[in-house]
């Protein structure tokens, strides 16, 4: 099976892939997924080991990551920050280099990019981002894969993401831009998605036609959108500020009246876990509208396909 090529040593961003190769990810992905549905599983990373960080808690990234590689002939190691020495200190540049020594690439999910950036540094082997404070590149794969395999030209898309301007909403961005796709973003006043990032995406989107609006209003993001897409309201690390943010956040929901507002038949994303009830109705979340589920699967081929175009070079 020919794996897709891609001109990086790791995967911290969605800038580190150009959107050839993103498309050819997608390919690859679709391939993969096939092959699950058939109960095949190529061992193309036989005998290769995933080193996994942990400082954040998850359900999609660990099992997603852990179940792809033992599908793909290989093993992947649950390293949490209170098990291993850089819980007790030790520096992140010589966990970089032991971990290197042992396994063929490192996935870490943790607070602050910074540690991302600074982990690839260090390594010897392939770092995959698997979710920072500022970035969450292979969830925005996969949401992004989910669209392509419904669309026949996925540059004639509008996605309207509504709620916290969060990792998810950055590379939901930087995804749109690369893309070409048309994308809104309705946050409350204060929380929109980090201006660092909006500037370097609506650089981007001049040169593949996407329309990119940054928004507080709800009807005008949503106004013609093909896609809406939703987060939590608190992400983790920010549970002291949860009774400020449900009622700043009260109106940013997406509920079946949002949907018909859209004027289309508009899909339903989530990247989950949901806080059903707050950012998202259960009508919604179980409806007819709602590709969640399916988004979430996708998760686990795209970093199947992340996985091998990383470490079988």
């Amino acid at each position: 099976m020919r794996i897709p090529v891609i001109d990086t040593p790791d995967f911290l961003t969605l800038t580190d892939i150009s959107r050839k190769e993103m498309e050819s990810l997608f390919e690859f992905s679709a391939k993969l997924k096939r092959y699950v549905h058939k109960g095949k599983f190529p061992s193309l990373l036989k005998n290769r080991t995933l080193a996994m960080i942990f400082e954040k808690n998850s359900t999609r990234t660990r099992v997603s990551f852990e179940t792809g590689m033992i599908q793909l002939g290989g093993h992947a190691l649950f390293l949490s920050s209170s098990e291993i020495q850089q819980g007790r200190g030790e520096s992140v540049a010589d966990t970089a280099r032991v971990l290197s020594r042992y396994n063929d690439a490192i996935m870490i999910r943790t607070f602050a990019h910074s540690k991302v950036e600074e982990l690839a540094k260090w390594a010897e082997i392939p770092v995959i981002n698997g979710l920072s404070d500022s970035f969450h590149p292979c969830q925005a794969l996969a949401d992004y894969f989910t669209i392509w395999e419904r669309e026949s030209d996925i540059s004639n898309v509008k996605l309207a993401y509504i709620g916290d301007g969060n990792n998810v909403a950055n590379s939901l961005l930087i995804g749109a831009a690369m893309l070409g796709v048309d994308i809104s973003i309705a946050s409350p006043k204060g929380f929109e998605p980090e201006m660092a990032v909006v500037e370097k995406a609506y650089k981007m989107a001049s040169r593949t036609s996407s329309h990119i609006t940054i928004t507080n209003d709800i009807n005008r993001a949503v106004e013609g959108a093909d896609y809406l897409y939703t987060d939590v309201w608190i992400s983790m690390g920010q549970e002291k500020e949860t009774a400020k943010k449900k009622k700043i956040f009260a109106k940013y929901k997406i509920t079946d009246e949002l949907i018909a507002r859209t004027g289309r038949d508009t899909k339903i994303m989530h990247c989950l876990p949901a806080h059903r009830g707050e950012e998202i109705t259960d009508s919604v979340m179980d409806g007819g509208h709602s590709i969640v589920f399916d988004q979430a699967e996708n998760r686990m081929h795209c970093q199947k396909a992340i996985m091998c175009a990383l470490m079988r070079r």
